[in-house]
């Protein structure tokens, strides 16, 4: 009797060839276990993302020395071949340059979502293809639903490990090309898997969110790809008074209320960079809160066109908040706007707004402006 194929193929597992991206950490390395045990003709690829040998000694790191080593272990452990890919190039350019100039523009980005969207489920995804493989999987906590032609994504099983925010950028042909074997699994089901498979990493921790910003330094990584990034400028209120100087736009960020170095009879808050004229402007809590927000590059993937006429539908503009009740409606070019049903605060352009209906990715855009529920 032949085998079952659980990622949906007419074909044996061992006649399914899978590429697994391995970034050497414990998610991707049972995902590359899990498969090669069902039976998968199961690839390995490590892509060498940054500055690998400056990276080696440091602890959660990703995509580099200790991690490329680590990947490799496995893959040996477990049998399958192994490539390692130079990427750091694609990388520089399409996430790391990209990064830095959102906060020249006064936006707080999010690099592992333009991370996904580009070198991992452009570039890589082709490179699988062009291995033969039919299917690329990773070790996202998402879950995939439905046929090779028509899949849907949905929240991880888990919601402390649900990872859908940042694939909103997926499009329908790579959704339909991806699998998640993790997605109905929470993390400490997955170490269990890596103990069972005698993984070397099975008690490896967790990797910093951005990988190549050590110490959570966002300046520092800012001024060596920008020089010069760091210009001091005005602290204003929103009538426009000097309230104190700033050390550059790039160390603030929405919402923010330490470190402003200016005493007031009232707490304030960043509300707002002004990157043309150099200012970070501030405003008490209320100021902060918008119902309004334009969305650039919007990728939607719901089964009915995105219309004018408003689609109701629940939304995240950051990664660790619940669904919030919202209306999007279409727009040219790729652009959207969201009404929000209940202004929200600290909504940071740069960021991603990300749709739901109830568990189901429908997609999401990212944030390029914002307008208050009220003239202050």
């Amino acid at each position: 009797m032949r085998a079952m194929n659980t990622l949906g193929f007419d074909a044996a597992p061992e006649d399914t060839r899978v590429v697994v991206a391995m970034s050497g950490g414990v998610d991707s390395s049972v995902t590359a276990a899990l498969l090669k045990d069902q039976g998968y003709d199961v690839v390995g690829i490590t892509l060498q993302l940054y500055d690998h040998g400056a990276a080696v000694q440091r602890k959660g790191a990703c995509c580099a020395g200790q991690d490329i080593h680590d990947a490799r272990r496995v893959a040996e452990a477990i049998g399958i071949p192994h490539y390692v890919l130079d990427y750091e190039s694609r990388f520089k350019d399409s996430v790391m340059e990209e990064f830095a100039d959102s906060y020249l523009r006064g936006e707080t980005p999010v690099p592992c979502v333009r991370c996904n969207q580009t070198v991992k489920f452009r570039d890589l995804l082709e490179t699988a293809e062009d291995l033969g493989a039919v299917a690329l999987a990773t070790g996202h906590y998402i879950r995939r639903e439905g046929g090779l032609d028509n899949a849907r994504l949905y929240r991880g099983k888990n919601s402390i490990k649900d990872q859908s925010y940042f694939l909103f950028a997926t499009t329908q042909e790579q959704a339909n090309y991806l699998r998640f074997p993790l997605g109905g699994l929470s993390k400490d089901e997955t170490r269990a898997l890596a103990d069972k498979y005698n993984l070397a990493v099975a008690a490896k921790p967790e990797s910093q969110d951005i990988c190549f910003v050590p110490n959570g330094n966002y300046a520092s990584v800012i001024e060596r790809i920008r020089p010069g990034a760091g210009v001091e400028g005005d602290i204003v209120d929103l009538h426009g008074t000097v309230l104190g100087r700033h050390s550059g736009i790039i160390n603030y960020t929405i919402g923010q209320r330490r470190g402003l170095g200016i005493a007031t009879g009232s707490p304030l808050y960043v509300v707002r960079l002004d990157p043309e004229r150099n200012r970070v402007v501030v405003g008490p809590a209320e100021a902060l809160l918008v119902s309004r927000v334009s969305l650039r590059e919007m990728n939607w993937i719901g089964d009915e066109p995105l219309g004018m006429d408003g689609t109701e539908v629940m939304v995240k503009v950051r990664s660790t908040q619940e669904p919030m009740k919202a209306t999007v409606f279409g727009a040219a070019d790729n652009w959207a706007e969201v009404h929000l049903d209940e202004p929200e605060a600290g909504v940071s352009p740069g960021q991603a707004c990300v749709m739901y209906d109830g568990d189901r990715l429908l997609g999401g855009g990212w944030i390029a402006g914002t307008e208050a529920p009220i003239t202050l």
